[in-house]
């Protein structure tokens, strides 16, 4: 067989065709389309295989990534989507919203020797798409049922990555989500240009035809105790997520026009599936038409950026306290921003909001112009305010996306003995995801912190296997006596 790989000395990097910025501004569509076969081939056969693939090693889910990659430029595609999801529960997901250039392609060999990165996430994406294009993926039914029940709080991709694996091991799983449909953020959270709904929705009917039950607008604390759904089952895995947003201060702050990124995130996704969004609807929680200022610099601040391009808007700009080079955010997301005509502002911070003479509306944001200092402890450097540099920058419609923080849960579901960190996040023990209730594990968001899908799914797959190594020790322990 002729040499498939090691090809980046000639070909070069390659992302599949970007929809034009005019087109992709009018619909909620995915801006990248699909790569061709021969394409894919291609771009997997720039793969060096790595002795130590430094790709896999900054992947949080270790997907063995250059295994996939040479199966690929083989025309092996249905044994690349086999290694492909025996590590990963949603590759075509990750595959379209991980920050590859912070993760895997960031850290490509390739790169750094300056021939260009592997189009790592676009292969993935490719990969599952066709997987599900040619029926290969199926719902993952065990073999032989087992007795134990677990509950899982929370149907984002960290619980939804715990109940897949499993229900493929046997176990009777049952998710509660405080949410009309299951997804979490990749549902209501992440627009549809990065994320197009079906894609979450067809992984939710996989798992109800492996026999997940779901049990939907369920407020734990509220529709049902936390204390029922512990006497419930045998083990209960909380994956809740943060959803609490950081707020802003300073006058004007609770005048009508300020909103949070996550309900008005909700409320386009929303109307997005068709449902009835009177706040939309009634343009609270639309842009069409209106100057927005979005607060904020990461991919929180990004999805809203564009969603409000999408919506019609007058105008869009985004305030960020710090430059370019040190915003939190995906550099591709600030760029496919910008080719969409959201103007940054950088080193800039708001101070007040000010109101319409005429019925106290928001109307603008009070900006201070800022510079950057000397580091902090993280070694990052300190924006400073420059004294009397303040302008106002006008806003009919303003958003914050200043990050979330974990909801007050012991309080929520009057369970006090619940341990939590000083930030408000669930303690577990790190190697098993347990807290110190018996039989209570938790990951994701709600122990982390905001952080990626990629990580929640992680930790999910492993409280999943420490969940199922507990049972099956106690078994052994039984079966001895």
């Amino acid at each position: 067989m002729a040499q498939k790989m090691l090809k980046f000395v000639d070909v070069p990097r390659g992302m599949p065709e970007k929809r034009a910025a005019d087109a992709r501004r009018d619909d909620f569509g995915e801006i990248y389309r699909e790569f061709a076969a021969a394409k894919a081939e291609e771009q997997a056969s720039r793969c060096s295989q790595c002795g130590v693939p430094y790709c896999q090693q900054h992947c949080p889910l270790h997907n063995n990534i250059p295994d996939w990659l040479k199966l690929v430029a083989e025309d092996r595609l249905e044994e690349a989507y086999q290694v492909s999801q025996a590590t990963n529960t949603f590759p075509e997901i990750c595959g379209r919203i991980c920050p590859q250039d912070r993760l895997c392609e960031g850290n490509c060999v390739i790169e750094q020797s300056g021939h260009g990165t592997v189009t790592i996430g676009a292969v993935e994406k490719y990969i599952t798409d066709t997987a599900w294009e040619k029926g290969w993926v199926k719902p993952g039914k065990p073999i032989k049922e087992r007795p134990e029940s677990v509950g899982v709080i929370g149907a984002g991709p960290g619980g939804l990555a715990a109940a897949d694996a499993l229900r493929r091991r046997g176990f009777q799983v049952t998710v509660y989500d405080r949410y009309d449909r299951s997804g979490g953020l990749m549902i209501y959270g992440i627009p549809g240009f990065k994320l197009e709904k079906h894609v979450v929705t067809r992984r939710n009917g996989q798992l109800e035809a492996a026999g997940v039950k779901f049990v939907l607008n369920c407020t734990v604390g509220k529709d049902r105790t936390f204390e029922e759904i512990r006497s419930a089952h045998d083990a209960v895995l909380i994956a809740t997520g943060v959803y609490k947003s950081r707020d802003l201060g300073g006058p004007g702050a609770g005048l009508p026009g300020i909103k949070k990124a996550l309900d008005y995130l909700t409320a386009s996704n929303r109307h997005g599936f068709g449902d009835n969004v009177p706040e939309y609807t009634s343009g609270e929680l639309n842009a069409q038409g209106k100057n927005v200022v979005v607060i904020g610099g990461g991919d929180t601040a990004m999805d809203c950026v564009r969603t409000a391009i999408r919506q019609g808007a007058k105008s869009v700009k985004c305030l960020y306290r710090r430059d370019r080079a040190n915003m939190p955010g995906s550099q591709r997301e600030v760029a496919n921003a910008e080719e969409e005509g959201v103007e940054f502002v950088w080193l800039a911070a708001p101070k007040g909001f000010v109101a319409n003479e005429t019925d106290d509306h928001v109307a603008g944001v009070r900006v201070a112009k800022m510079r950057l200092g000397a580091p902090d402890v993280t070694g990052r450097q300190t924006p400073e305010e420059i004294e009397g540099a303040d302008y106002t920058e006008p806003a009919d419609l303003v958003i914050k996306a200043l990050g979330f923080d974990p909801e007050e849960l012991p309080t929520l579901w009057g369970c006090e003995d619940l341990p939590v960190t000083r930030w408000g996040t669930v303690r577990t023990d790190h190697r098993t995801h347990m807290t110190a209730l018996e039989g209570v594990y938790a990951v994701g968001d709600i122990v982390r912190g905001a952080s990626l899908v990629v990580w929640a799914i992680r930790d999910g797959r492993e409280a999943a296997d420490a969940i199922a190594a507990k049972f099956d020790d106690a078994a052994r322990v039984m079966a001895a006596e």
